[in-house]
C-alpha cells in the first residue's frame, strides 16, 4: 500500500488531485444516468410496495425519474462541486469541497447499503466502490498528509454539510416531486 500511495504522490500534485474530483463524479453518475430510468422502471414498484407509507410518499418520486431529469438533478450537483473544486484549487479555501468530498465519500456507503439491503444491483454500486471510495480515501489522505487541512477543518466541513444538506435534499425532493407531477 505504501508503494501505491508514493507513486500517486509522486505522479499526482494538489491541483491535480482536486480536479480529479469533478471528474469521478462525472463516471459514477454517468452510471447512474444510464441506469436509473430502466432500473426504477423495472425495480421501483416492486421496492415500493416493500416500503413503510411515510417512505413510499417519500420515495415514489425517485422510482418514476426519468433519464433527462435526472440528468438536471446531476448537473446541479456537478455545479456545486466544480465550484467548490475553484474555490479550493483557486483561492486555498477548502471548507466547501471538504463537505461536499464528505458527502460524497458518505455515498458511497449508501450505495453499498442500498445493494445489500435490497439484494440486487443498483444504478450507481459499481462506481461508487472504483472510483468514488479510492479517490475519497486518497484524497482525505493526501490533504491531511500534505498539510493543506487539518481536523480541525474536517469538522468544518462536516458542520456546514450538516447544515446545507438537509435544505438541498429538500430542494431535490421537492423539485421530484414536482417532476413526477408535471408527467401526469
Amino acid at each position: 500500500m505504501q508503494l501505491v500511495l508514493q507513486f500517486f504522490d509522486a505522479h499526482i500534485d494538489v491541483s491535480s488531485l482536486l480536479w480529479l474530483f469533478p471528474i469521478t463524479f462525472m463516471f459514477h453518475d454517468f452510471e447512474e444516468i444510464l441506469t436509473v430510468e430502466k432500473w426504477g422502471n423495472a425495480k421501483g414498484p416492486g421496492i415500493l410496495k416493500a416500503l413503510p407509507g411515510f417512505a413510499k410518499k417519500m420515495y415514489a418520486s425517485s422510482f418514476q425519474m426519468n433519464t433527462h431529469r435526472f440528468a438536471q438533478d446531476v448537473l446541479v450537483v456537478y455545479s456545486i462541486i466544480v465550484t467548490a473544486t475553484l474555490l479550493a484549487a483557486f483561492f486555498q479555501s477548502y471548507f466547501l469541497f471538504l463537505a461536499v468530498l464528505h458527502l460524497y465519500f458518505l455515498h458511497v456507503f449508501t450505495h453499498i447499503g442500498q445493494a445489500l439491503l435490497l439484494k440486487m444491483y443498483t444504478p450507481g454500486v459499481a462506481t461508487a466502490i472504483v472510483p468514488v471510495l479510492p479517490y475519497s480515501l486518497y484524497a482525505y489522505y493526501r490533504l491531511m498528509s500534505e498539510g493543506i487541512v487539518g481536523w480541525s477543518d474536517m469538522l468544518w466541513g462536516l458542520a456546514i454539510l450538516a447544515v446545507l444538506l438537509p435544505f438541498c435534499l429538500l430542494l431535490l425532493v421537492k423539485s421530484r416531486h414536482r417532476g413526477a407531477l408535471s408527467k401526469r
